[in-house]
């Protein structure tokens, strides 16, 4: 049986998607691409350019650098055949960045140890052909398995032999509008047994405790598949330390976004991490990973722009709901520019992890369990990463990932949490809410239980102010004056809305 589609075709006339909302520090390099759906060609043009920005009229890609701190709000416009648009923009020149939930692509699900220099190319070049991009799908991020050898001026570590330049790389993905991120470690080794940023040898070359060339997956898989780290005892912060040094390199190269991959329990490498992307004179997201701690979150904020509040998810109901509903005291902690992370969205054509993959399999989550895990993500205000194969979206998944009136519910720049309004133990339902810039409310109704249940929700109980108007988000419908929402729900599914009182 083929999935439901409720999400409908985008328009023809053109509609602005990017976020409204855009930080970046003075001086740092400047990229934003006007995420915008409908028939091409689109025509292109802002009022209120700052001086020191410029912009591609054909790409709608807004480019330069600003020297000073400051706000600066910006008219976007979008022309086609079919009609215009028009979008404001506020950007923060500051110490802020990320303002709103990061969205993009990871390789770890999908092609783990195999990654490499021209799949990557494929994958931003699919994210831009799919029309991801044109509704805000903007990092393309190298997880681990990259890493070759220390080398070169800085001393840094270099590429392995699967990837060549990776400046050029960076330079047709920004050519794109889209960003580049890259994947290391505090550790003298990464979860995958790859060099990480620091070492006991003052050169920098893997410890003694390094697997012998013979027993090596890959060349430089120098500590050898994971457990191996644990194995080799390199799962710690060495005696010298070189993540100022490759923060440098990746500046080089273009690098937009760094996941720096440890046991969050301790913090002792945080502040060190985070001078070494400041250092290195490139705006970097930094996104901290994994396993997170509440009550060590002020340091997380202090310091990064993402913090995984979990181990691994993987695609199985009982790891997306057993995340996804036990993030509400983390919820009191984002901000915009601090966003706690449930992890990557297990949807589409994925692969194994720590594998070399070569073909990719379905999702095992239902068109329900996705939609649950969609809706729920974007409450929590999380960053959007897919890991899925980009080349192969079919309609279903393409449907999912391109709801731009969804995806407006998890870049609302209020950056309010969302919270749970009411459960019902008994037939496994809950009703969550989240307050939007606008005053208006995202309400979505959950069916954790294995049949279909029929769920309401007073709505009365978010103002007291009577009749409301709702819009249904997934179908893009508006629904009749009411102050009780009541819907059946399929099991592990879930329904969205929008509320005006």
């Amino acid at each position: 049986m083929q999935p439901q589609l409720p999400t409908p075709a985008p328009e023809k006339s053109p509609r602005i998607n990017s976020p409204s909302r855009f930080g970046v520090r003075p001086g740092a390099p400047f990229l934003y691409r006007i995420a915008v759906s409908g028939l091409r060609p689109v025509v292109f043009s802002v009022e209120g350019l700052p001086a020191g920005l410029s912009l591609d009229r054909e790409k709608g890609i807004i480019s330069g650098s600003l020297s000073e701190a400051g706000e600066f709000v910006l008219t976007l416009m979008a022309k086609n055949s079919a009609g215009e648009a028009r979008k404001n923009l506020t950007v923060s020149v500051g110490e802020r960045i990320a303002l709103t939930p990061p969205m993009g692509w990871n390789s770890w699900y999908c092609l783990s140890e195999s990654v490499g220099e021209e799949q990557i190319r494929r994958q931003a070049r699919a994210m831009q052909e799919s029309g991801l991009a044109d509704f805000g799908w903007t990092y393309i991020c190298i997880d681990d398995c990259w890493q070759g050898r220390r080398g070169g001026p800085l001393n840094a570590i270099q590429p392995n032999e699967r990837f060549g330049d990776m400046k050029a790389m960076a330079d047709e993905i920004h050519g794109l509008g889209l960003k580049l991120g890259i994947y290391s470690t505090p550790w003298i080794g990464t979860y995958a047994g790859f060099s990480g940023g620091s070492s006991d040898n003052a050169n920098g070359e893997p410890d003694e405790v390094a697997l012998p060339p013979e027993q090596r997956l890959q060349d430089s898989q120098v500590y050898g598949r994971y457990p191996g780290l644990h194995e080799c005892k390199v799962d710690r912060v060495g005696r010298y330390w070189f993540m100022d040094r490759d923060a440098k390199q990746w500046a080089e190269w273009g690098v937009d976004f760094v996941k720096a991959d440890w046991l969050l329990a301790d913090v002792s490498p945080l502040a060190p991490v985070y001078q070494a992307l400041r250092d290195a004179g490139r705006d970097m997201v930094l996104s901290l990973s994994n396993s997170g701690r509440l009550p060590l979150v002020a340091e997380y904020q202090r310091y990064a722009q993402m913090w995984r509040t979990t181990g691994d998810i993987q695609d199985t109901w009982e790891s997306i709901s057993g995340i996804g509903f036990a993030q509400a005291e983390w919820q009191q902690h984002l901000s915009a520019g601090g966003w706690p992370d449930p992890d990557m969205l297990q949807v589409g054509h994925i692969g194994k992890t720590n594998a070399e993959n070569r073909e990719f399999v379905p999702t095992r989550l239902t068109p329900d369990e996705q939609y649950t895990q969609m809706t729920l993500w974007c409450l929590l205000s999380a960053p959007l990463i897919l890991s899925c194969d980009l080349t192969q979206l079919d309609d279903f998944t393409r449907g999912l990932l391109t709801n731009a009136e969804v995806l407006e519910i998890d870049q609302d720049i209020a950056a309010q949490p969302c919270r749970l309004l009411q459960r019902d133990e008994e037939h496994s339902t809950e009703v969550w809410v989240k307050s939007l810039a606008d005053g208006s409310y995202a309400v979505a109704l959950f069916n954790r239980g294995d049949k279909d249940e029929k769920i309401s929700a007073d709505l009365n109980r978010l103002s007291g102010k009577g009749i409301c108007r709702l819009r249904d988000l997934w179908r893009q419908q508006d629904l009749p004056l009411m102050t009780n929402l009541q819907q059946t729900v399929s099991p592990h599914g879930t329904f969205l809305c929008r509320v005006w009182l």
